[in-house]
């Protein structure tokens, strides 16, 4: 990444990282607005340029496609059932023709709010719904999927052999790896939606598919491993093994991961969001934000007179609720009754947090407890002390929490943006803030940060923590 003029009148002296007008994906002149009214305000002149570079980064470089729906594609013939029809949007997770659900979801999370006032922002998260639902449709174990076919975009390869079942099209699909949080984030999506605008646009045939091929996962994934009446070994639907030296890229035992206990009202996770294999299958914090976006999601549909449905949707979201409370929450010597990581349904439990979202320490933003909740507090003190959790990192550079996918060494200044979204105290947010800002010396937030010398950095993603600063 290069260094371009005109430099910000901080005492970083921080890069313009913005293309040319003519070279962005996608314009808003209510975003321009934005940016100019919030520049002009803010003292701290070094944050305005990360914040002038980074609010408008997803509409500047990862829209790859986008129709408004008003016109009928060449290839409509091709599908039925309504199948790719209306607005389409097609949002990249950044270095890679691909999109992630869960990324291109909090991506667009930061523009909801100005889709009341601005027409194309408006249809451009509706077609984000639509391709969405259409992704879900077709392959719901799969994580990251390719452009539409409709799109005309190139098709990458993931490099990849992997075995997975339910077997997918690797046309359409870049990566399939089953995670809970990714279907919560399509929920997600059209609940914010919805919120901001009342609109109901996305409530057709198609997106109601997708919502019930999302129960039927989640029924899937809620058996246990063994039957509990016989033992009788139970093999799960889906089962993904990849030829690889890195043991969080696949699962244990021959593709179907460690065994899950029963009548816990959890429901399985194979990988996390940080795309790492679980140890423990049911991951805490992707059935936090499953419960909370299914009860949302429900009373939505409610409104508009699907009864029966909603009620299937409430009443499973109550259930995952319930089972994070009965069977996620443990007893810690030093720091009292905290959230897990992981369980297994067992009694087993892994005490530890990553930096990708959802985790625990953003459960106060995701909607599942309050900032004050006794749990959570313990469980933000644990996660956010280096004898806690083993993956919060400090040293001289920086420090915050960081995982497994980028190393021992890494923290992702991600986990210091949401650390500054579910704090009250406002030094700790302007420390979390001047910390992120003093290690984004290209002007855009990075993945990952060498905590002890902080120009060693992961750039190779920075689209995913854009939205934390901006939010």
């Amino acid at each position: 990444m290069m260094a371009h003029r005109p430099l910000s009148e901080g005492p970083l002296h921080l890069p313009y990282q913005r293309p040319s007008p003519h070279c962005r994906t996608f314009s808003s002149p209510l975003v321009e607005e934005i940016i100019e009214d919030m520049t002009s305000k803010m003292e701290d002149k070094d944050l305005a340029r990360i914040f002038e570079n980074a609010f408008p980064n997803t509409l500047d470089t990862t829209v790859r496609w986008h129709v408004d729906g008003s016109s009928k594609p060449l290839m409509h013939t091709h599908y039925q059932n309504g199948a790719w029809e209306g607005p389409q949007s097609f949002i990249v997770t950044g270095d890679i023709n691909a999109e992630w659900l869960r990324d291109s979801t909090n991506q667009l999370a930061q523009y909801q709010t100005l889709a009341k006032k601005d027409k194309r922002i408006s249809s451009l998260i509706l077609g984000a719904i639509n391709t969405q639902a259409e992704y879900v449709i077709e392959s719901p174990y799969c994580n990251a999927f390719q452009p539409p076919p409709l799109s005309g975009e190139p098709i990458p390869s993931n490099g990849q052999d992997d075995k997975v079942h339910p077997v997918y099209e690797p046309s359409r699909v870049f990566e399939c790896k089953y995670e809970l949080d990714s279907l919560a984030h399509f929920l997600a999506l059209g609940n914010q939606f919805h919120n901001v605008t009342g609109s109901k646009a996305f409530l057709h045939s198609r997106y109601y598919t997708a919502i019930d091929t999302i129960l039927e996962v989640l029924e899937q994934q809620s058996k246990p491993t063994f039957d509990p009446k016989t033992g009788k070994f139970q093999r799960n639907e889906y089962t993904f093994q990849r030829n690889t030296r890195i043991g969080t890229e696949t699962l244990n035992l021959n593709g179907i991961g460690n065994p899950l206990g029963p009548g816990t009202g959890l429901v399985r996770s194979a990988f996390r969001p940080s795309d790492d294999a679980t140890i423990l299958g049911f991951l805490i914090p992707a059935n936090a934000q499953m419960a909370v976006e299914l009860k949302r999601t429900a009373a939505i549909l409610k409104g508009v007179g699907k009864e029966d449905l909603a009620a299937k949707l409430h009443e499973r979201g109550d259930n995952m609720e319930k089972g994070v409370w009965d069977h996620g929450v443990v007893n810690h010597r030093r720091y009292g009754q905290v959230f897990a990581f992981e369980v297994d349904g067992y009694g087993s439990s892994i005490l530890m947090d990553d930096a990708n979202m959802p985790s625990l320490l953003a459960l106060p933003a995701m909607g599942f407890v309050e900032k004050d909740d006794k749990t959570y507090r313990n469980t933000r003190r644990m996660i956010l002390e280096r004898e806690g959790n083993p993956y919060y990192l400090e040293g001289k550079g920086f420090s915050g929490i960081g995982g497994p996918h980028v190393g021992p060494q890494h923290a992702w200044p991600m986990s210091r943006l949401v650390q500054a979204m579910t704090s009250d105290d406002d030094k700790e947010i302007k420390k979390a803030l001047e910390d992120v800002r003093d290690v984004s010396t290209m002007g855009l937030v990075n993945e990952g940060i060498n905590v002890a010398r902080p120009t060693d950095y992961s750039s190779e993603n920075p689209i995913r923590v854009e939205q934390g600063l901006t939010n």
